[in-house]
């Protein structure tokens, strides 16, 4: 984890991904600009691991109160879209039901500004346990969704789930944002192929910028 925030900072976000090179887009992103402490926890592939990442690294000391942002890759469902899109979620989807994300709309501008000329899709996002093939993706696409993984939305569901005390539902901002690497006209094989530099990896980098504009923006009435 991060550095534990000090007395009077504000609430630290946590962002989550699964993957290591995930993590490393991450991490190597530019910093400046975070309002409080920041940290990118790899949760491991599959929504059982991000559960148990995340109710972990939330339940340390200095993290309970922390806003939350699952990111990474993802596969997107609607046609026309491209490796390098991303993804902001109005809401995620899982088994255990589903789970509105906070100051989307601020999101979806702070990262036209971070990331320009890149095509930015709002809508809900869907979970599964399985990488998401051919005829599955079309089904998925006729439920509403626009894009699917498979740790948003446990993420989401169990930040939402260890509130901070005190804090009433929906205290914790939670958001989801993804880079497409997979889509409907532009399917990969496997997902090691993102390791050759393909342009989902420099956008993930691009975005932390607007990760922190959202943190210091829905924390101000929190503090």
């Amino acid at each position: 984890m991060g550095r534990e925030p000090g007395p009077g900072a504000p609430p630290p976000l946590l962002i989550a991904c699964a993957l290591g090179i995930e993590q490393l887009a991450l991490r190597s992103g530019d910093r400046g600009g975070a309002p409080g402490p920041v940290t990118v926890l790899r949760t491991g592939m599959g929504p059982d691991r991000a559960r148990t990442a995340v109710s972990r690294a939330l339940a340390e000391e200095g993290w309970r109160d922390a806003a939350v942002i699952a990111s990474g890759f993802c596969a997107g469902l609607a046609p026309g879209m491209h490796p390098g899109d991303l993804v902001v979620a109005d809401e995620t989807r899982g088994p255990d039901g589903t789970t509105l994300c906070s100051g989307t709309e601020l999101l979806v501008k702070a990262l036209v500004r971070a990331v320009p000329g890149r095509a930015v899709h709002t809508g809900p996002l869907t979970g599964s346990d399985h990488v998401v093939r051919g005829p599955e993706r079309a089904a998925l696409l006729a439920t509403g969704a626009i894009a699917v993984d498979m740790e948003s939305a446990a993420t989401l569901g169990t930040a939402r789930g260890t509130e901070p005390p005190g804090g009433g539902p929906g205290a914790r901002p939670v958001a989801a944002v993804r880079v497409v690497v997979d889509a409907p006209e532009h399917e990969l094989v496997r997902i090691g192929t993102v390791r050759g530099g393909i342009s989902a990896f420099r956008v993930l980098r691009a975005v932390l910028p607007a990760f922190f504009e959202w943190h210091r923006s829905l924390l101000l009435p929190r503090r």
